[in-house]
């Protein structure tokens, strides 16, 4: 990790702590910040988007914008926008992603990338990266000895990695907290 990076390791067991972690995440955000999300399929990606979008306190149910490639979710107070976008379906870099003027809406907003790894970096020097993993079974990372897990399918690993100089001195160890 360079100096100009920050991260904190996350275990999630259940799709209700993925949403807290969400709304946890989006205290730390402000506008034009580019957060990218990384995780297999149904790996929880819009549920920690669906926290975001609470926290961030937006209109509109924050569903997976697979379909329609973006959603934008405006505030309903003072804050920023959320603009969710699902590249899952895009193949190139951002060229491709030019049609959707995400370098126009990243300044007043929170842009939150499903699947946008090698793809939007260049929006921005400064982003996080969010790394969702599934946990394998109930010796998963991050699990002790008689926790209680209601299904052992549900446990995640989140890395959150922040890189560029608007996240060199964040806290992320409050994302951490249960």
């Amino acid at each position: 990790m360079s100096a100009t990076e920050t991260s904190v390791h996350v275990t999630v067991k259940s799709p209700d702590q993925m949403r807290e972690l969400g709304r946890r995440l989006a205290g730390l955000l402000r506008p034009g910040d580019l957060v990218l999300l990384t995780g297999e399929l149904g790996a929880g990606k819009t549920t920690l988007t669906r926290g975001l979008g609470e926290g961030l306190g937006v209109r509109g149910a924050v569903t997976s914008p697979t379909f329609v490639i973006a959603r934008v979710h405006p505030p309903l107070a003072g804050g920023p926008a959320l603009v969710h976008v699902d590249a899952y379906r895009l193949g190139g870099g951002l060229d491709e992603m030019e049609d959707l003027d995400l370098d126009v809406s990243l300044p007043e907003s929170v842009v939150v990338v499903e699947w946008g790894d090698g793809k939007v970096e260049e929006l921005s020097e400064d982003r996080l990266h969010v790394v969702i993993e599934r946990a394998v079974g109930a010796d998963a990372p991050g699990l002790a000895a008689g926790d209680e897990v209601a299904d052992a399918d549900d446990v995640r690993e989140v890395a959150v990695r922040g890189v560029g100089p608007r996240w060199t001195a964040a806290d992320l160890t409050a994302l951490a907290a249960s």
